[in-house]
């Protein structure tokens, strides 16, 4: 399918693009943080003395918070106003950024961590709401194309910005500079918003202030936590009883829809209005992006494992090995914004078959080539996922949401990011149970063969998406019939 160019919300605001900045730098600021962390874990353990669950917390307390977040807060920006909303949710992170980079023990540093989270979850949908609300046709496209570039490159820069700032900080409190970073950062954005993000308008049909729907998002909510904690929490909770948590998840899922029906019976706005998911541009795009995060994401994790953990790399060395990753992606998602207007979903699929590609070439060359010439040679396989990664996650975007109603983008959002952050737990949780269990096999760890079958699983997830993005060009090809 191609874009159309929706329905017009009044005239252009002249600060639309200033505006866009803004939320670029306030997504690629809280995305990072994502990813940024996991490089800094060693530099906390000697800093403050956390032992491995505070360590996993660290990482895992962000995720939670930031993934329950995204649905309630897209919903919360579409009826209050996401001008305020993003304001509210940086100033959230940045202070909370502060208490982490202060932090005199792991307890405080999770708290803060936790809070961080709730931050970022504030903001990332509000982003998606107003590129919606603020820009219409190629003007939008262009617009979720940035934002998609800004998505991969935080995603794939993380473990290289916290390399160097360890590096430059030193191991005992160099980890206190990747929070710290943060303030000039969160402090600069809220001053711009504040000048340049444009008031919300309500929309005839939109949601009143009063109508927010509590129970819905306490369900929802503990859905999504139900989900998402048995895969961060593998680590430090090996039990078999946590895989209880998954059909709790589904009973809790079917309440949700339950209340959320009779809710809207009554008269109300639900959380989210399944009429959404019955088109298809919006539910294909949901489904192909959370296996596709599930895949993708795993690639760093068990490429910087190998580099660190079996082959000595530095934090610095390993995030270096993964910049052309980032710096392909950058490229191909500016273009891919372009292009997706004219293309749609097969520029999509075309992006999925490459990164099939890379992930296949990378196996080949971890196979191959054994020792510190890895991250070299991988140079070239990473960078033909990074363009073809660029082809996949902002034109997703753009595609998803593009028959969304602008009263309801902000939700939209949500729904999409938070299947991206299922997608993530699940993939990396996944793709490094198969890279360890190949290391615990044998009874001298090979992370050559634990990288090549893990980067199994990663094409396994990506192929998955494939098909869904098939699928949705040939469904878009019978209705045209």
């Amino acid at each position: 399918m191609t874009i159309a160019q929706g329905t017009p919300t009044g005239h252009a605001d002249p600060n639309r693009w200033r505006a866009l900045a803004v939320c670029l730098v306030a997504g690629f600021m809280t995305l990072l943080d994502v990813s940024i962390v996991n490089v800094a874990l060693p530099s906390i353990r000697a800093g403050l003395g956390a032992g491995p669950n505070a360590l996993s917390w660290v990482v895992s307390g962000y995720a939670l918070a930031f993934g329950l977040l995204l649905v309630p807060a897209g919903r919360i920006g579409d009826a209050r106003g996401r001008r305020p909303t993003l304001i509210i949710g940086l100033a959230v992170f940045t202070l909370a950024s502060a208490a982490c980079g202060f932090a005199p023990n792991a307890t405080l540093l999770v708290a803060g961590r936790v809070i961080q989270g709730l931050g970022g979850g504030l903001v990332s949908p509000t982003i998606s709401g107003l590129i919606q609300s603020m820009f219409q046709g190629a003007e939008r496209a262009k617009a979720f194309g940035l934002f998609g570039a800004t998505v991969g490159i935080s995603t794939a820069i993380g473990p290289l910005a916290g390399g160097v700032l360890i590096q430059v900080f030193g191991t005992e409190n160099g980890w206190r500079s990747v929070f710290f970073v943060n303030l000039p950062i969160g402090a600069l954005a809220i001053l711009l918003a504040l000048r340049w993000v444009p008031h919300h308008k309500r929309l005839r049909g939109e949601a009143s202030r009063d109508d927010l729907d509590p129970v819905g998002v306490v369900l929802l909510g503990l859905a999504v936590l139900l989900v998402i904690l048995p895969f961060i929490e593998q680590e430090s909770w090996q039990s078999n009883l946590r895989l209880l948590l998954f059909p709790a998840a589904a009973l809790m899922l079917g309440a949700f829809i339950w209340w959320e029906r009779r809710h809207a019976a009554a008269g109300h706005v639900p959380v989210v209005d399944f009429r959404l998911f019955t088109r298809s541009s919006f539910s294909m795009g949901v489904a192909l992006g959370t296996l596709y995060f599930a895949g993708f994401t795993g690639i760093f994790f068990i490429y910087a494992q190998t580099l660190q953990e079996g082959l000595g790399y530095s934090a610095l060395e390993s995030g270096l090995a993964a910049t052309p990753f980032a710096v392909g992606s950058a490229v191909a998602a500016a273009l891919g914004g372009r292009l997706v207007t004219r293309y749609g979903r097969p520029l999509v699929v075309v992006g999925l078959v490459g990164i099939l590609v890379g992930t296949i070439a990378l196996a080949i060359v971890a196979h191959q080539v054994h020792g510190s010439d890895l991250g070299w040679a991988g140079a070239l396989p990473m960078l033909i996922g990074g363009l073809s990664s660029g082809l996949v996650i902002s034109p997703n975007l753009t595609l998803t949401v593009s028959e969304v109603p602008v009263r309801q983008a902000g939700v939209a959002g949500g729904v999409l990011q938070t299947g991206q952050r299922i997608g993530s737990a699940a993939g990396i949780a996944i793709t490094g149970s198969v890279f360890y269990g190949v290391l615990a096999a044998g009874g001298r760890p090979d992370f050559s063969t634990a990288l090549v079958h893990g980067l199994i699983s990663v094409a396994a997830f990506v192929g998955a998406s494939l098909l869904v993005g098939l699928a949705d060009i040939a469904t878009a090809g019978r209705r045209r019939a």
